[in-house]
Parts: C-alpha cells; sequence; structure tokens
C-alpha cells in the first residue's frame, strides 16, 4: 500500500471550533490533583474566606470539594462564572503589574469543567437563599435550583479527568503519589494564610473521614508551622535574619555594591538550625513564596541547600522564606499554575540570601553547649545556660567560670581545643630534653627516608647507626658517627650530597662527578658500597650510570684529570642498610643482568602432516567468511572512554547494547592482574571488576531479602507524624516491618496520635531512630508500594556487600567467573557498586580492528 505525499493532505487553514479549543487548553491548565486542590482553594481565600474546608474522597479520584465562607457569587454572574477567560480580577493587561489576588487568568473553573463533572452552590451576602448550579463540559449552565446554605460557596468536582481517558488510567494508577504532591502544595497555604482556618479530610470508600491537614486560623506564621507539622519543629526553627550582600558575595554574582538598590527586597521567615540530628533527611519541608504567593524558585532552593551543607552536609534544611518584592519587578504570568515566577533581579536575591544564611549559620559554628551550673566564688550558682541563644560567648564563659577557691579557670575555647587535639603536635624528645622543639614551620612530612633522620644514639666513643651497627667513632675515616664523605675532595659533588641529605638521603656519596648536564639531575641521586668487594655501583633515579661515568680516571669541571682514589677490599667499610627504592633498583639491576646469558636449548625434530585437500577448503571457508564480513555494516556500539568523567556515558550506552540475557552468554578470556575478568560478547571485549560485580549483586540480594530484627523498646514512643505521614505509614506498614520498625495503632486516638513505635531495627553496631521513618516516609509518598530502604540501612548492607565478596588479588578458575558474570544479569542495576565504582567497562571491538 503506498502513502500518499503528505503534500496532498494540506488544506485550507481555518480556525478551530470554540468546542475543540476550550477542550485542548484545558488539559494544560489542570494538569494534576495538586493544580485543581489549588486553583479551589486561591479561589476561596480570593474571596475573603476565614474558614477554608477541602474533602476528597478516595484521595481526590471520586470527588474534591472546597467550602469556604466567603462573600459567595451574585446571581449576575453565575453565566460567566465557568466560561473561560472570564474574571473580575483584571481588565487589561496593565492590571497584571498591580494584581495582589492568587487568580487572575478565569481558567481553572472553565478546564474543569471540560474535564470533570462540577457543581456549585453558592449563597451571595446579599441573597435571601442559596443556589445550586450544575455546568456542562462548555461551562454552561445545566441546572439552577434554590439551595439552602449559609454564606459562602462550594465547589464539587467528580470524576476529575474521565474526558481524557488515557489521563484518567494514569490519574488512578498514581494516585497515592499524587496525593502526596497535593497536600505538600496545601500545606504552603495553610502556612502562609494568616487569619485563615483551612482543614483537608479524606475519606475512603465507607470509611471515616480522615483529617489531613488544620490550622486555627493563627495570625502568625510560626504559629501556622505548628499547627502543621507539630511544636517540635518549630522549637528548631530560628528567624530570618536579613543582611546586605557581603563585597566578596557581590562580587561572586558581579554586582556592583555601589548600584545596588538597598529596598527592593524584603526577606522574612524561617530556617532550621544547622546542628546535626535538627535538620531532615530529605528537601520534603521547604516552602518559598514571593509577596506571599507560593512557588518554585529553582535557584533559591539550590542556594539555601549549598549554603546549609557548608554547616551540615548529610541533612536538608526545613524553610519558610517570603520575599516581598515591588509588584513591577516581579511577573507571574509565566506558566498556567503561577509556580514560576520571575524577578528582576536574582543575582541580588541570591546574594542577600547566601549572606544572611552564612552570618546566620556561622555564629553557631565554634559554640559548645554547656549544661552546667556556673559557680561562683563563694560557692554559690550564678546562672545556668541552657541554648545557644541564652549562652555567651565561650570568652565570657572562661572570664566567668572558676573553682570554690578562685584560683583555677576553665578555659574553653576553640583555639585551645584546636591545640589539644591538633595533628601537629610535637611529642616531646627522651634523648635530649634540653632541645627546642621545631615551629609548625619546621615541621616535616615523613617521607620515604625518614628511616634515615632520626638522631643517632652515641655510647662513649662509639656510635649506634639506624642499621644497630657500632661504629668506632676513634677512626680516622669517620667523623661525627659517620663516614667520612668524599665532600671535602673536589670530585665529591657536595651541593648533591647536601641536597640528598636535606631531603632524608642518608646513603654514603661515592666519589662520582658528572659533567654540568647530569650534575642537574643529580638531586636524588644515591650510591652505595659492598662488603664483598671493592667494586662500585652508581644508581641514580632516572637510570644506571654509564661505564664512561663510573671510570677511574675522569676529569673536573676545568677538564683536568681527577685521579678517584679507589678502596682496599681489606679495609672495614661501614654497611647502611639500604633503602626500599635502593633495594628495588638492585633487584632490577641484576634482573637485566641475568637477560643476554645464552642457553643451550635442545631441538628436535617433529613431522608434521600436510594435505593440499585440507588447505583448499580452509582457504575456501576463510573466504566465504570474508565475504560475509564484508556485507556486514560494521558500527561502534560503545565509544565512552574508561575514564571517571564519562562514567553516565559509558553506562548509558552498556543499558543501551547490553540486556540482563547476555551476561550468560558472555565467553570467558580470562583474569587479569587478579582483580578483573576479560569477557567476550560476539565481537566486543569486556573488563568486568569481578569485586564490584560481586558487591553489587551481594548488595541487592540483601536489600531485597533481609528481614532486619528489632528491638523493642521498654515504653511505646510518639512520633509527632503529621496526618498525611500517618496515613502513608499506616498503609505500608508490612515495608516497615521488613525494615525492623514495628509500631501499635490506636484507631481510637485522634489523628496524628494513633500510631506509637515499640520497635526499633538494631543490628551489631548500626542502630536507628525517627528520622530514619520519616525518610521511609518520605520514599513511599513517591512511590507507595514499593520495598525500598533509608539510606542508613543501604549504607549497612553496602558494607556487609564489601565485605562478603570476592576481593581483587583472589585468583579464580573459569567456573567461578562465569558465575560472578551470570550473576550480573540477574540484578536490576548491574553497572555500578553501591559506592558507585564501575563494574564492566567496554574495551575493544575485534572487527573494527580487523578492519583494513
Amino acid at each position: 500500500m503506498e502513502i500518499a505525499p503528505r503534500a496532498e493532505f494540506a488544506k485550507a487553514i481555518k480556525p478551530i471550533d470554540r468546542r475543540s479549543v476550550h477542550q485542548i487548553c484545558s488539559g494544560q491548565v489542570v494538569l494534576n490533583l495538586c493544580t485543581a486542590v489549588k486553583e479551589l482553594v486561591e479561589n476561596s481565600i480570593d474571596a475573603g474566606a476565614t474558614t477554608v474546608e477541602v474533602k476528597l474522597k478516595d484521595y481526590g479520584t471520586d470527588l474534591i470539594e472546597v467550602s469556604d465562607n466567603g462573600c459567595g457569587v451574585e446571581e449576575e454572574n453565575f453565566a460567566g462564572l465557568t466560561l473561560k477567560h472570564h474574571t473580575s480580577k483584571i481588565q487589561d493587561f496593565s492590571d497584571l503589574i498591580n494584581v495582589e489576588t492568587f487568580g487572575f487568568r478565569g481558567e481553572a473553573l472553565s478546564s474543569l469543567c471540560a474535564l470533570s463533572d462540577v457543581s456549585i452552590f453558592t449563597c451571595h451576602m446579599s441573597a435571601k437563599v442559596g443556589t445550586r448550579l450544575v455546568f456542562d463540559h462548555s461551562g454552561k449552565i445545566t441546572l439552577k435550583v434554590p439551595y439552602p446554605r449559609q454564606q459562602g460557596t462550594t465547589v464539587s468536582v467528580q470524576q476529575l479527568f474521565h474526558t481524557l481517558p488515557v489521563r484518567h488510567k494514569e490519574f488512578q494508577r498514581n494516585i497515592k503519589k499524587e496525593y502526596a504532591k497535593m497536600v505538600q502544595v496545601l500545606q504552603a497555604y495553610c502556612i502562609i494564610s494568616t487569619g485563615v482556618r483551612i482543614t483537608c479530610t479524606n475519606q475512603v470508600g465507607q470509611g471515616k473521614k480522615q483529617p489531613v491537614v488544620c490550622t486555627n486560623g493563627n495570625s502568625k506564621v510560626k504559629e501556622n508551622i505548628g499547627a502543621v507539622f507539630g511544636q517540635k519543629q518549630v522549637q528548631s526553627l530560628i528567624p530570618f535574619v536579613q543582611l546586605p550582600p557581603s563585597d566578596d558575595i557581590c562580587e561572586e554574582y558581579g554586582l556592583n555594591p555601589a548600584d545596588i538598590p538597598t529596598r527592593l527586597y524584603t526577606i522574612t521567615g524561617f530556617v532550621s538550625r544547622c546542628d546535626h540530628g535538627i535538620g531532615r533527611s530529605t528537601t520534603d519541608r521547604q516552602f518559598f513564596f514571593i509577596n506571599q504567593r507560593p512557588c518554585d524558585p529553582t535557584k533559591v532552593s539550590k542556594l539555601v541547600n549549598e549554603v546549609y551543607h557548608m554547616y551540615n552536609r548529610h541533612q536538608y534544611p526545613f524553610v519558610v522564606l517570603n520575599i516581598c518584592a515591588d509588584s513591577d519587578s516581579v511577573d507571574i504570568n509565566v506558566t498556567p499554575d503561577k509556580r514560576q515566577i520571575l524577578l528582576q533581579e536574582e543575582k541580588l536575591l541570591l546574594a542577600i540570601l547566601k549572606t544572611s544564611l552564612m552570618g546566620m549559620f556561622g555564629s553557631d559554628v565554634n559554640k559548645m553547649v554547656l549544661n552546667q551550673k556556673l559557680i561562683d566564688a563563694e560557692g554559690n550558682f550564678k546562672t545556668t545556660f541552657r541554648n545557644d541563644a541564652e549562652s555567651p560567648p565561650l570568652e565570657t564563659r572562661d572570664s566567668l567560670s572558676q573553682n570554690r577557691s578562685g584560683n583555677a579557670k576553665i578555659a574553653v575555647t576553640a583555639a585551645r581545643l584546636r591545640e589539644t587535639f591538633s595533628l601537629y603536635a610535637v611529642k616531646k624528645s627522651t634523648e635530649n630534653p634540653n632541645l627546642p622543639s621545631p615551629s609548625h614551620g619546621q615541621r616535616k612530612l615523613p617521607t620515604f627516608f625518614s628511616v634515615l633522620n632520626s638522631p643517632d644514639k652515641e655510647t662513649g666513643s662509639e656510635k649506634v647507626d639506624r642499621s644497630g651497627k657500632v661504629v668506632d667513632l676513634s677512626r680516622p675515616d669517620v667523623i661525627d658517627g659517620k663516614v667520612k664523605k668524599l665532600a671535602e675532595s673536589p670530585y665529591s659533588g657536595g651541593d648533591s650530597a647536601l641536597a640528598g641529605s636535606e631531603m632524608g638521603s642518608r646513603s654514603l656519596a661515592i666519589g662520582n662527578h658528572f659533567n654540568s648536564e647530569s650534575s642537574s639531575s643529580s638531586f636524588g641521586e644515591e650510591s652505595r658500597l659492598h662488603d664483598e668487594g671493592a667494586q662500585r655501583e652508581g644508581l641514580e633515579r632516572n637510570g644506571p650510570i654509564s661505564r664512561a661515568e663510573c671510570g677511574t680516571d675522569q676529569r673536573d669541571r676545568s677538564g683536568s684529570p681527577q685521579q678517584i682514589p679507589r678502596y682496599s677490599p681489606k679495609v672495614k667499610r661501614l654497611k647502611i642498610s639500604p633503602s626500599p627504592l635502593e633495594t628495588k633498583d638492585i633487584q632490577m639491576s641484576e634482573l637485566l643482568s641475568q637477560c643476554d646469558i645464552p642457553v643451550e636449548m635442545a631441538r628436535r625434530t617433529v613431522p608434521l602432516e600436510f594435505s593440499l585437500n585440507v588447505l583448499r577448503d580452509r582457504v575456501k571457508k576463510l573466504i566465504v567468511q570474508q565475504e560475509k564480513k564484508a556485507e556486514v555494516l560494521h558500527y561502534r556500539k560503545f565509544r565512552a572512554k574508561i575514564n571517571p568523567g564519562e562514567n553516565k556515558t559509558a553506562e548509558d550506552e552498556l543499558r543501551k547494547e547490553i540486556s540482563k540475557e547476555m551476561f550468560a552468554k558472555m565467553e570467558i578470556i580470562g583474569q587479569f592482574n587478579l582483580g578483573f575478568i576479560v569477557a567476550k560478547l560476539n565481537s566486543d571485549l569486556f573488563i568486568i571488576d569481578q569485586h564490584a560485580s560481586d558487591e553489587k549483586y551481594n548488595f541487592e540480594q540483601l536489600q531485597e531479602h533481609t528481614v532486619l530484627q528489632g528491638q523493642r523498646l521498654i515504653s511505646p514512643q510518639n512520633l509527632n507524624l503529621t496526618a498525611v505521614n500517618e496515613s502513608i505509614l499506616i498503609e505500608n506498614m508490612e515495608i516497615f516491618r521488613k525494615n525492623g520498625f514495628d509500631f501499635v495503632i490506636d484507631e481510637d486516638a485522634p489523628v496524628t496520635q494513633r500510631v506509637k513505635l515499640i520497635s526499633l531495627p538494631m543490628s551489631k553496631n548500626w542502630t536507628f531512630g525517627p528520622q530514619d521513618i520519616e525518610e521511609l516516609i518520605f520514599m513511599l509518598s513517591d512511590s507507595p508500594g514499593v520495598m525500598c530502604r533509608p539510606s542508613r540501612v543501604r549504607q549497612m548492607f553496602a558494607s556487609r556487600a564489601c565485605r562478603k565478596s570476592v576481593m581483587v588479588g583472589t585468583a579464580l578458575n573459569a567456573k567461578e567467573m562465569k558465575k560472578l558474570i551470570v550473576h550480573m544479569g540477574e540484578i536490576e542495576h548491574p553497572w555500578n557498586c553501591p559506592h558507585g565504582r564501575p563494574t564492566i567497562r567496554h574495551i575493544a571491538n575485534l572487527d573494527l580492528i580487523s578492519q583494513e
């Protein structure tokens, strides 16, 4: 069947009918459950409501209902209430600059009508009785009847997305995930909306209504935070203190301090302290507002987390920040959900935030909380410091803290602590205590030759060297306990000897004199004497010394011959233990000296069978194979280099080209360096890290099958969970039990207090706590019902998998290597070990190598 050219389908350009436009655009305004609830709550707050109640059935798939006590809708506005782009907030585009309401486009109710069944119950303050309105998918009224209710409006949305079958099915499949996102967005409106009481409940089937979130109409943001997340969260917060950007940070962001406006941004809010254990394991409690409008400023949130990690690298802060700016420097009309907002001077905002956060966190870095009562000279208690906010600086504490007699003071300063626990603390010399301790600038790091650097032990007229031999100090060739070096003679190379001694090399300098070219590279040159004879060997770091350089008659720099004194084999010489590098060089030179020894080999004659027919057949087969190869188009499947910078590219290529079944088909070539397996798949050669691959297999087995044993607590422990986190925990109880956590559930208790912890997982020296429960809840809110582990459990499993895996240096036979490779095809992510080390990399394609 032939397909006609695309040009034949071209028709006249005509406008799309209004109904189709409405359906197309509506799906781009209301994207998910979160957007639907957000738009309805914003409408209620814009109507001046002081009470907003959100009711969900089956997490919102069946029903979304938002009721308020706002001003209501007048009867003359019923017809335009759900029509596209009908609004009372703005009249023309210029009004966007001064808009202060959450909504202003007139799209939300119209889009909800196109995507679901919408009915509205409203009663205006001037009306005597309320009205029930039912709308069709075009936003037109199909039913209008009186309905008794108090002043306000109720919007009921049933069967969201049922007009779009594909999206409706996807919405139902991911409803738990959508529900968790909706709750987080609703929490933002609960925090910022002071004077408004917001409640949310969810009813599953015919069960009871379960509270999700609730505020009390408090007048302060901090009180709203306590109502949503509990007083324990409030106690960990510090108020945001705005500071002008410092000169260094202005330079970092390319700002001129003289041109910075002073009152462009005003930032208020709260951030959790940077003490370890106070932060959170995830970013689930970070709320940002611009002019009290919830938004998602990516750069701002990234900066806040980066600064927090400078002081607490393992956790994330709780953040509530409201950024107030002039309306003419903010653009909120960017996306339909109004979560993306553009700012005129964004770099200035980032500079202010960074300076302020560093000032807030930096003041707490070297503080030490002393939970002790200071005693005055008379023995009376003076005061008690309870927390960081009330405690004075450490210097003040030093001046105040003293014992009863008043003779001693407790010095608790960061400098003294740093000096006490410093790695550079100088040990007192037991041999000569009168020697002054070297200053910090004189201290040297230990080197390979540090063994030869310490002072020698003297015993009378004899001296003990490093190797333990006794040197006679009365010998004429010994000066200060050392054999005379030839530095006294002009051919000794005194500078090189001194330089070598300064680097820690105490080996003897034999009278080797080099020309000007070799003397510049003789730093670190070493020579030694053998007891067996008078033969002298000159070893140089860059290679062995030539015979011409080791001759007995050499010339000095002026060209005159100099006679090098020879040593008699009868003279006793000091034997010094060579350094490891010397020993290695000597063994290498001895090995090389044996390479050219002639070896007699016995030859034997073996008859070789030859058949011209066999040769002809083999040639024919080779020709056929070459023809087939020529027909095959060879291309490179793997281009990434074996380089840490290209790990992601290499993993993407392997994931694309290698399936799980291919690992079992790989052919074992052999083992390389007792640490890597070389395998072949068709024409591709791969190198596999035997330890990393076995570690990943063991890790995934532990992740999937291990059930941690719990340690029962003496008494049940309250968890202070939010309502939504409590419901997530109850629904995924089996996953928590596999992780070693156990709970008791009291259905009659009030929400947020129904679950109590009765057992914690313990495994050898690993202990876990409520912070791991919160992390697990966050992971389950993203992937409900999926078996997952907290990060600390993963670390424990990774450590155990590493210890039980095949180590580098273990010789493996073909069967053992095949087993490791087959195991790679049985795990989900075989490309790197739990610690991030690559498991397999492509080496080469044999076909490409053999091509001409």
